[in-house]
C-alpha cells in the first residue's frame, strides 16, 4: 500500500462508472462521475452501456490516458471456492484468461438437461421446466447450495443468501449476466494488449487504494442493494408521508420497481450528492425528483446511480472498500465492494 494513503486521504479516479448489468442490452444502464479541476465529481446523465466488448476502451478514451478509470459491475466476479478446488483452479484471473482452452470450451454454454451438467459445463438450467437444484448438486458433486456460493454471497442475520452463480433460474439469478460479463467484458479486456492502460480487477490485483492510485482501468464487483443501507435508501414504503392503514401500507406497491418508492428516496440521493460536493446536472436532478419516470428501464437507471454513489461514498472515505487478506478471497472468490465481512453467517 502506498505510504501516507488512508481511507481519509484516498486518491480520486479521473472517471468513476457504475454499470447495472443484464443479459438484455436494453437493461444495461450506467452512471458516470467525472473528476473536475477542483477535485470534485460531476454527474451529467445516465446512458445505455452500448457494445459490451468496446465499453472499457470507450471509457478509457473518454477519460484520457492519465488517471484511473474505476468501473463497477453488478455481476459476480469470482468463483465459489469449493468448485475451484474441485477443478484445480488456483486463481480467478488465470482461469479467465485460459478458459478458452479446449477442455473449457463448454463452460459458458448453459446446460439444458441434468445429464449435460459437468464440472466443465456448470451453469444450469437454460430454461425453466423440471430443473431442480439437486441436479446441479449431484452433477457438481456438492452437498449443499452454500458450497456453490462465495463467502460474500452467504446469508447472515441481516440478509438472505444470494442466488448461487451456477443456478440460472428465477428472478434473483445472476449466472447469465455473469456469463455475458466475463465473456464479453472481462476476458477481452484482460487479453487486449492495445488498451493504453492495463485492466486490473479488485481484489485479485491488489489493495483498492493501490489500484486507484494508478493509471489502470480498475474493475470492481458491486451490489446496489448493498449500497442502499450505506446511503440511507429505504424502498419498503411507496411514500413515507402517505397516511394509510397498516394493512394498506403492507400491500402498497413499493421497491425499486415502483416509481413512487424511487421518488420517495429522491431527497436522500440528492442530499447525499450535495453533502459530498457531487454536482448533479439540472436535467438529471429533475429526473431523480420524478422517481426516474415510469419507463420499464427506470429500475436499472436507479440502480446505476445508486451504485455510482455507493462507489463515490467509498472514495470519499465514508465507507471502507472491504479489502481482505484471505488468500481464497483475493485469488479465487473475490469480494463485493464496500461489503464488510459478515460476523454471523447462517
Amino acid at each position: 500500500m502506498h505510504a501516507g494513503l488512508t481511507v481519509d486521504n484516498l486518491p480520486r479516479p479521473s472517471l468513476v462508472v457504475h454499470a447495472d448489468w443484464s443479459l438484455n442490452p436494453r437493461k444495461r444502464w450506467m452512471a458516470m462521475a467525472v473528476l473536475d479541476s477542483s477535485g470534485n465529481y460531476s454527474v451529467e446523465d445516465l446512458e445505455n452501456a452500448g457494445d459490451a466488448r468496446t465499453l472499457l476502451a470507450r471509457l478509457r478514451a473518454a477519460a484520457g490516458e492519465k488517471g484511473c478509470v474505476l468501473v463497477g459491475f453488478d455481476f459476480p466476479i469470482g468463483l465459489p471456492l469449493a468448485y475451484a478446488q474441485k477443478n484445480g483452479i488456483n486463481g480467478f484471473i488465470e482461469f479467465l484468461t485460459s478458459n478458452t482452452q479446449e477442455d473449457w470450451r463448454e463452460f459458458f454454454n448453459v446446460a439444458n438437461l441434468p445429464e449435460e451438467i459437468s464440472q466443465r459445463r456448470p451453469f444450469y438450467p437454460h430454461r425453466p421446466g423440471s430443473a431442480r437444484q439437486i441436479h446441479l448438486l449431484d452433477a457438481l458433486e456438492m452437498e449443499n447450495m452454500d458450497q456453490l456460493r462465495r463467502t460474500c454471497e452467504l446469508g447472515s442475520s441481516t440478509r438472505r443468501p444470494a442466488c448461487p452463480l451456477f443456478w440460472t433460474m428465477g428472478g434473483q439469478q445472476v449466472g447469465k449476466a455473469a456469463i455475458h460479463g466475463w465473456r464479453d467484458v472481462l476476458i477481452p479486456a484482460l487479453l487486449d494488449t492495445t488498451i493504453p492502460n492495463q485492466t486490473k480487477i479488485w481484489p485479485f490485483s491488489g489493495f483498492f487504494i493501490d489500484l486507484i492510485s494508478s493509471d489502470y482501468t480498475v474493475i470492481t464487483e458491486t451490489y446496489p442493494a448493498e449500497f442502499y443501507s450505506h446511503l440511507g435508501i429505504d424502498l419498503r414504503v411507496a411514500d413515507p408521508g402517505l397516511q394509510v392503514s397498516a394493512t394498506a401500507l403492507k400491500h402498497a406497491k413499493s421497491g425499486k420497481r415502483s416509481q413512487a418508492s424511487r421518488k420517495a428516496n429522491a431527497a436522500v440521493l440528492l442530499g447525499w450528492a450535495e453533502s459530498h460536493s457531487v454536482r448533479i446536472h439540472s436535467s438529471l436532478e429533475e429526473y431523480i425528483e420524478n422517481g426516474f419516470g415510469p419507463r420499464g428501464s427506470a429500475e436499472d437507471e436507479f440502480d446505476s446511480l445508486v451504485g455510482l454513489f455507493g462507489m463515490l461514498n467509498i472514495i470519499t472515505g465514508d465507507r471502507p472498500a472491504g479489502d481482505l487478506l484471505e488468500k481464497n478471497i483475493t485469488s479465487i472468490e473475490g469480494w463485493i465492494l464496500g461489503q464488510v465481512p459478515r460476523q454471523n453467517p447462517v
